[in-house]
């Protein structure tokens, strides 16, 4: 089966959410572009966006038709050549609009699964749950006379443990979107040994028609990018946890937040990424690591307790960040959860003095906004980190610590043979994690 058979019909579990709404916007793009090629102007395509809410489903045609005429419009020149035997399509807005359409009528959205039997291709986002994964994959493949390859967006769930359980044969590969989806670079490719070598084939076709960059990992519970960023958030925990005593935690965790921020010249502090990210969600993928890494504490009391206040961060459907550790005003953050008063505290009543603890930064720091597309970056943080190195401020202090776990862990990540090499966990860092330099470095 070609490439473009293989997208004849196409189904998306978990469609309506923030992962599956932007792979199916990207899968959905693609089957359009395809079938606008004279080549393929016989071919039908078919994707079905599969989700168990109905408003979900709805919000997401709303979504795709604002996304797809964004695109449409930063691409009206090729459209004009895809176009070019529409002889009614003269001016840019009726392309844009035919464009839209075209890529709309591809999509059905459904809410049962039965459509998925009919499916070549199955890309899932669901929740990062084993057994439901392997629960859907099963009902698909047993109901199936197509015997589907199945794309997992899991972020952590050992991809031959899905395959054995589901008894695939060899028929599913890891394909681990960053989010969001639309927007992100950087696929992580797991394709375990008794992968389908055409399946490996086709996803690194996929891949680069959407213009993705594609870093294997190696089939180990958490993969790279969770393999680093799951022990990068642990010991920003811990060192939290060793402040607390000292400074308070609402204090502590303000501090450690502004370290591996500023001092670290990274886009978000670690409290802001785990809110990002979920805390629910953290703690879901270190339960998942866990079993598989017997010799390491992956586990968080602090994350258990959160859980418990109902303290759980995430994103609202419109995108806005919630509450977590960090509460967030516009999109910043402004106070700190404190588990002791079960309630907020105001940045206002103890910024200053954490500053003035942290101590100030080198006089040579840039904001990670402002050098992260200097074409001399290295040069310019090689100079910082060169000052940061011989400071002696509270602040420098907890940020050389931090940076050397950082590059501990991107060491041990190659080491246990989860990586291929260290140029692939920075590059999964910088791409994925938009860090402006890798954990493995000279700096520290």
């Amino acid at each position: 089966m070609s490439y473009i058979e293989r997208l004849n019909n196409v189904s998306v579990l978990g469609a309506a959410g923030k992962m599956g709404s932007g792979i199916l916007l990207l899968t959905a793009v693609e089957m359009a572009d395809q079938s606008l090629k004279p080549e393929n102007k016989d071919a039908k395509f078919v994707l079905n966006a599969i989700d168990i809410s109905w408003d979900g489903l709805k919000g997401l045609m709303d979504y795709l038709r604002v996304q797809v005429t964004k695109l449409a419009e930063k691409k009206t020149v090729m459209l004009r050549q895809m176009y070019a035997d529409r002889t009614d399509l003269i001016e840019n807005s009726c392309i844009i609009n035919e464009y839209v359409q075209d890529v709309l009528r591809i999509v059905r959205p459904v809410t049962s699964m039965d459509v998925a039997y009919e499916s070549d291709l199955i890309f899932e986002a669901v929740n990062e749950s084993k057994s439901l994964k392997v629960k859907l994959f099963t009902d698909i493949d047993n109901n199936s006379n197509k015997n589907p390859w199945f794309l997992t967006n899991t972020s952590s769930v050992p991809i031959h443990e899905i395959n054995e359980a589901a008894k695939l044969g060899g028929r599913i590969l890891g394909f681990h979107f960053y989010n969001p989806p639309a927007v992100q670079k950087l696929v992580e490719v797991i394709a375990p040994e008794g992968t389908l070598p055409e399946l490996k084939d086709f996803s690194m076709q996929y891949a680069k028609n959407l213009r993705k960059v594609v870093v294997p990992s190696n089939d180990y519970a958490g993969f790279i990018g969770n393999g680093h960023f799951m022990r990068d958030a642990l010991h920003g925990i811990k060192e939290v946890e060793a402040l607390s005593a000292e400074h308070g935690f609402a204090q502590a965790v303000y501090m450690i937040n502004k370290v591996s921020q500023d001092f670290l010249v990274r886009p978000m502090g670690i409290f802001q990424l785990i809110d990002y990210v979920g805390v629910d969600v953290v703690q879901f993928i270190l339960n998942v690591m866990k079993p598989h890494n017997p010799d390491e504490n992956l586990h968080s009391e602090l994350l258990d307790n959160m859980m418990t206040l109902n303290v759980k961060g995430g994103q609202n459907s419109n995108g806005s960040q919630k509450d977590g550790f960090l509460k967030y005003e516009k999109g910043r953050p402004v106070a700190v959860f404190s588990p002791e008063v079960k309630d907020y505290v105001a940045f206002e009543s103890f910024a200053a003095d954490c500053d003035s603890k942290l101590g100030a930064l080198p006089s040579s720091a840039v904001a990670w906004k402002g050098v992260i597309r200097m074409r001399n970056k290295a040069e310019v943080l090689g100079g910082y980190f060169t000052d940061l190195a011989s400071a002696e401020t509270m602040g420098a202090t907890l940020a050389k610590k931090y940076g050397v776990r950082s590059n501990e862990i991107g060491k041990k990540l190659v080491s246990d043979k989860v990586a291929l090499n260290e140029n692939d966990v920075n590059v999964v860092m910088m791409t994925g994690f938009f860090h402006a330099y890798g954990p493995i470095n000279e700096y520290f």
